[in-house]
Formats: C-alpha cells, structure tokens, sequence
C-alpha cells in the first residue's frame, strides 16, 4: 500500500469522525432548541384555552345557569371558537374528549377525526393521569406533538397538537444541510489530502524509481536529486552514499563470485567423481568435518545383503558382454532401489551386493526401509527377468538376508586406501541370513530384532530358531512379504500353530499340522522341510534338553 494512501487513511477518519460530531451535536442541540420554543407555544396556547375554559364556567357559575343546557352549550360553543381562534396553521389541531374516547370538540368541523382503537389507549392514560406535560401521540395513524388539560366541569380531557413533521421541520431541515455539508467537507478533504500527500511522498517516489532502474540496470552510478533540507532529503543523501559503497562493494563482490563458481565446478566435479565411490552423505560430511571422517562409530542400523544364486552356472551359458551387460543393468536397477530408500551401497562382492541403513545419516525408518529396498528389489528382479527373456537369456534368482543391530561404522583402511563400511558380528549375521535364502527357499529373511521393528508394516513368517557357528545365542530369523492371499494368510496361522507345537516336542501332531498347511500351499518348502524333521524326530528323539535350535553352518 502506497504512503499518500495511508496518509489518507490516518487523516480521513479524524476528519469525518470530528463532522460527524459536529453533525450530531448540531442536531441535538437544534432539536432541543426548537422543541423547548415549540413546547412552550403550544404550552401557551394550552393555558390559554384553559383560562378561557374557567372563564366560561365562571360566567355560568355567577349567572346560576350551569343547569341550563342551553348556556352550557353556548359556553361550551365559545370555547370552540376560542380554539379555533389558537389555530395558525393546517397542521395544528384542537380537540377535547370524554371519559369514553369520544370527540367532543374539535377545531376541524369540516372533515371526520378517526382515532384508531390501538391508539385510544394512551388518550385514555392521559384523561386517567391528567397529563399536562409534552407527549407525541398517534391519531388516526398520524404522529402529533400535544399538551392538554383536564377540564372537570365538562369532565373533557382538552388537547392542542400540531403535526410532528411540522413541529420538527427546522430540525429535520438541519439534519438534511449537515449531510451535505458532511459529504462537501469529506469530497473537499479527499482532494486537499490526496494533493498533500503527492506533495510531501514525491521526494520518497524518486528514491523508489532510482532503486528500480538500479536493480533493472545493475547501473550503480544513478543518484536521487536532494530536493529538500528535511528527513526526506537526509534519506536521498544517504542513500546516495550508500550506493556509491555499495558500487564499490559490487566489483569487489563479483571477484569473489567470480573464484567462488570455479570453486563449486571443481568441487562439483570432485563430488561427481568419487560419488561412485563413496556414498553422497559422506562426501558431504567430508566436507562440512574433514577431520572428522577417520573417526570410526557404534551404530545400529539395518545391513542387507543380496546374492544371485548359482550365479557360477548362469554365467557359463552367457557371453562376456551379455554377463557384463546384464550386471551392469542388474546392479543399476538394485542400488536405485536401495538409495531410493535411503540406503548406502557399501560394495558389491562379486554378483552380491551389501547395503546398510541408518548411515552417516540416521532416519527414524530406517528399519522399514531397509524391509521395502528388499520387497523392492525382489518385484524388480521379477520384471528385470521378463526383459532377460525376450532376449533369450537367462533371469537371475535372488537372496536376501536383512539383519538389524550394533556395528561399528567408519573409514577403515590406510592413508592410501580407504571404504566407509560397516564391520561387525551384526553385518556377519546379515551375510548368514542371505546364505540361508537358498537353505529355507526364500528369497528374503530377516533377523528377530528387526521383525519386531516392521510387524506393523509388513507379514512375516517365522521361519526357525537358528544359532550362527561359534555362538551361544540363538536368533529367530522369518520370511517376509508385502501382501499375503486368503490361502497365504490361513497357511501362515496354521503354520504358527504348527510351529509352537513343534517345539512343544509334539511332533506326531506338529506333522500333521504341518499335513494341513499344505492343504492350502501344497508345494510350501517350510511345510514340507518341517514334516521331514517331524519323521526324523519321531525315528530318533531328541535329548530332553533340546531347544529346538538349528546350528548355522558356514556359508
């Protein structure tokens, strides 16, 4: 909003808030004016015609004829005159009426006087009360202005009133020329603040169009005319100085921008280059805390490995350039997937791959997304080998093994050769975990700990108790998958039922119920693998402490 409109916007309610009271006051004060001048007119004519009403009746009185009817009538006659006489204009009008609001007088003889029956009932408080004070009554739906007087000889309640427009016309024509005199003031006003305010905000629009041309130009050598010695002037001056500085400034500013470009390009270029290497976040952090990346870390997070089995024999039926192409593609379509989900590939070893979550930058999913990268990978295999179809070579089948826990994290290796990578008993796990995809035929498993951590987003499938080579505590390991059918759904409870049983030693009925599951997946391999140690169990139990724990063999 522009300052000559909030100039007139501060201004203009100070000027019509001051009319406005001037306006009303006017009024109120003509209102009270006229109808203290009115009031005591008709309060004179009131008492006038009441004097000569007393008048009257003392002539009857002194004469003893106030039983003649004739006379009375005659009195009665003269009093009418008399109000006729009061009467100076069309809209004032004398009356009188009885206890019964009938009209027993009035000074119009020559047209009817109707009174309405809402409106009789504030005549007969008056004649009640005797009122002789100011009041505005309606008669025959016109609004009057009266004061009367009792007359007790008569037993009449005698009225003088004259039309209310009438009795406030000089107000109402007050009220009409303050109007005018408001809407002339405030039109009149407008065009004295509009004419001040261009005046007084010309200066501050000069400073506004040189700043314009400035930044349309980039030309740092325009300067604002000082065209008065005030504040307005003083902000030109200075702002004049201040673009000479900041002339100055800008040559210095575009050398600086100048080596600050070519340093981004080869930063750019460095980035580039070993982002093939080494994962973005750490290139960043490398550069943000240098001396900090030979400093290694425990951290938990999510290790995934993937493996392409019997990749010795897919190999062999492929030429060179149709193994390397396929690979090139495979690994492409894989390491999108696992950094779409926030992962880091640390390295591929091989035809595998090994990926971790949650690091150099830790997110609150990371376990789940170390779950959806390998759901991911697994659905992308299935379209990748549709491709390797069509041109009449061999897909891939893959493993995937996913373990959650502590690792240390950090860039191992010397001064001349480095990885930023993850060892520890958790990422060996991981590795374990992959091997026994083939063992289990499943194509993916994942440890205990990080199930806990995905239930809620995912189905899984306990799979066996297992206890890696050289260690004593065992590991729940479970299958996982996306969506699951009706007959997935009712094979996996049975095959929990199953397995609680199992290791309840039961293993007459675990069979059986293993029997059932495969009434709903017939070719299940945990089904069929299970029933097989079933009838080993049965042949030869197992010792009284046994735990039901499969040895992990070395892969």
């Amino acid at each position: 909003m522009k300052i000559r409109i909030k100039i007139i916007l501060v201004v203009l309610p100070l000027l019509i808030i001051a009319l406005i009271i001037t306006g009303i006051s006017s009024y109120f004060l003509a209102r009270t004016g006229i109808t203290r001048v009115a009031n005591d007119l008709l309060g004179f004519k009131t008492e006038e015609l009441q004097k000569n009403a007393v008048y009257q009746w003392n002539l009857l009185l002194e004469n003893e004829l106030t039983e003649q009817e004739e006379f009375v009538n005659a009195a009665k006659a003269g009093i009418l005159s008399f109000a006729q006489s009061l009467i100076k204009r069309d809209s004032e009008f004398i009356f009188a009426f009885d206890e019964n609001i009938n009209i027993t007088m009035k000074t119009q003889t020559n047209e009817p006087v109707e009174i309405y029956d809402h409106e009789k009932e504030m005549l007969k408080n008056l004649l009640k009360n005797q009122e002789t004070a100011l009041v505005e009554p309606v008669l025959g739906g016109i609004s009057r202005v009266a004061t009367g007087f009792f007359f007790e000889p008569f037993q009449w309640y005698y009225m003088v009133t004259v039309e209310k427009n009438t009795f406030y016309q000089e107000v109402n024509q007050i009220t009409n020329w303050s109007l005018i005199i408001l809407v002339v003031s405030l039109v009149f006003s407008l065009l004295l603040l509009l004419f001040f305010a261009t005046y007084l905000t010309k200066p501050l629009n000069k400073v506004v169009q040189t700043m314009k041309h400035i930044m349309t130009t980039k030309d740092l050598s325009n300067r604002v005319p000082v065209e008065y010695n005030d504040e307005i002037g003083r902000l030109a001056h200075n702002f004049n100085i201040m673009i000479g500085e900041l002339e100055e400034a800008y040559t210095q500013i575009k050398n600086y921008a100048f080596k600050a470009v070519m340093a981004q390009r080869k930063e750019k270029r460095i980035r580039h280059i070993f982002q093939k290497y080494v994962p973005r976040d750490v290139i960043d952090q490398f550069f943000v805390h240098p001396e900090a990346m030979l400093v290694g870390e425990n951290r938990v997070l999510s290790i995934l490995f993937s493996d392409i089995r019997n990749f010795t024999t897919i190999s062999e039926g492929m030429s060179p350039d149709q193994l390397v192409n396929s690979l090139n593609k495979y690994f492409g379509i894989m390491v999108d997937i696992i950094m779409g989900r926030k992962g880091v590939v640390d390295k591929y070893i091989g035809d595998a791959i090994m990926a971790f979550f949650g690091a150099p930058v830790k997110h609150e999913d990371d376990a789940v997304q170390s779950v959806s990268a390998g759901l991911d990978m697994l659905d992308a295999v299935m379209e990748f080998n549709k491709h390797q179809k069509k041109l009449g070579i061999p897909g891939f089948t893959t493993g995937i093994g996913i373990n959650y826990g502590i690792v240390t994290v950090g860039n191992i290796g010397c001064q001349k050769k480095m990885d930023y990578t993850v060892i520890g008993d958790m990422v060996n796990l991981a590795s374990r975990l992959e091997g026994l995809t083939k063992k289990y035929k499943q194509s993916l498993i994942i440890s205990e700990e990080l199930r806990s951590l995905v239930v809620n987003d995912v189905n899984c499938r306990m799979i066996d108790k297992v206890r890696p080579k050289g260690k004593t505590k065992a590991v729940n390991i479970y299958s996982v998958y996306r969506k699951l059918t009706d007959n997935e759904k009712s094979a996996w409870k049975q095959h929990g039922e199953a397995m609680r049983t199992y290791y309840n030693l039961d293993f007459k009925r675990a069979k059986e119920m293993f029997r059932q599951v495969l009434n709903f997946l017939p070719e299940d391999p945990l089904a069929l693998l299970f029933i097989e140690r079933c009838d080993e169990y049965l042949v030869s139990p197992p010792p009284p402490d046994w735990d039901g724990i499969t040895i992990m063999k070395e892969k």
